[in-house]
């Protein structure tokens, strides 16, 4: 009877095998994706909080001034994402096994770590950025 159940089982664990495979390296990708692009643009305002420190600001001032972009940013990702994500598990609840389609460890745990990453690609270059001294990026 095991055989018969596990032989009668074997596609479906296969694809769900596969659909695990491609959603962990999907959202590697994205991890990778959001941290370039967010601590890209962050990077290219560098020059921008240099002045700003040279003119007085204080560091968390310019902490505050990088990461409120990628703050909304990450919300609005976030909310798009989770009503995706929520109409999407509608239609592909006859391939969940043993899985609801509002699994709240999925619909939580993926938005908490991109936003997670989000705010790192943040943090990073803006932290990177109040390092430099203002006399240093007046003269670039």
């Amino acid at each position: 009877m095991r055989e018969m159940m596990a032989t009668s089982l074997a596609r479906r664990r296969f694809s769900l095998f596969l659909m695990a495979a491609f959603g962990a390296l999907a959202l590697f990708l994205a991890s990778i994706g959001i941290f370039g692009v967010i601590a890209y643009a962050v990077t290219q305002r560098a020059q921008e909080f240099s002045i700003r420190m040279a003119l007085g600001a204080q560091h968390r001032d310019i902490l505050l001034l990088a990461l409120r972009p990628g703050v909304r940013l990450t919300i609005a990702g976030v909310a798009l994402g989770l009503t995706a994500a929520w109409g999407a598990t509608h239609l592909m609840t006859r391939l969940l096994l043993g899985v609801s389609p509002g699994d709240p460890i999925t619909l939580l745990g993926v938005p908490v770590a991109l936003a997670s990453v989000a705010l790192l690609a943040c943090w990073i270059p803006a932290r990177r950025a109040v390092r430099i001294p203002p006399v240093a990026a007046l003269r670039s």
